[in-house]
């Protein structure tokens, strides 16, 4: 990965993974994939290497990811999902020409076209939206409790508590503000 881009922030669920590519959207934005090479990086880091991007597939890929958040924000709130956010998510989902195989280790890997294209690559997370939004699959949407994140996950914890979309940067965030705001607490009692 460049070191001029920020990290990006990788789950276990594709499609909220890649709604993650943009964080703190309620407060300082930080867009993870600003340019086409960004994305192809992406894409290889979640096993869906492409070739090439155009500045016109990056816009495809935003726009999914935007869709594919308004849909699990919706879900998440049990609110009806936005049509064109769903009307995006479908004709992403049925562009690509991808494969799901099995390799020997016992796991699915994804196999694009021969000539990987980022439709294809989109093609995988769109459908690894649908089954989560449609509830296929053992989780729970939900939003991430930072008043500046707000982003959707996928909860697959035990009790379906979890209340931070990644414990490492919004959760930990959070603990060390509380922890400031007790410390505050402490001095000013001890006046």
């Amino acid at each position: 990965m460049r070191a001029a881009f920020p990290d990006f922030r990788l789950g276990n669920v594709l499609a909220t993974s890649f709604t993650g590519t943009l964080s703190e959207r309620h407060g300082d934005a930080v867009e993870r994939i600003p340019t086409p090479q960004r994305l192809i990086d992406w894409l290889a880091v979640n096993g869906l290497a492409v070739d090439s991007c155009t500045t016109a597939q990056l816009d495809l890929a935003r726009e999914l990811r935007e869709s594919i958040h308004a849909a699990a924000t919706a879900a998440a709130i049990q609110d009806p999902l936005p049509a064109p956010a769903v009307r995006i998510i479908n004709d992403c989902s049925a562009q690509g020409r991808a494969a799901a195989i099995l390799t020997p280790e016992g796991e699915r890997q994804w196999r694009l076209s021969s000539a990987s294209c980022v439709e294809d690559a989109l093609s995988v997370i769109a459908a690894d939206a649908i089954s989560i939004i449609a509830g296929e699959r053992d989780g729970k949407l939900a939003l991430c409790a930072s008043p500046t994140c707000r982003a959707a996950f996928f909860d697959t914890s035990q009790s379906r508590t979890r209340k931070w979309c990644d414990m490492n940067t919004c959760g930990n965030r959070q603990k060390k503000a509380r922890f400031h705001a007790n410390q505050r607490n402490r001095t000013r009692s001890a006046e």
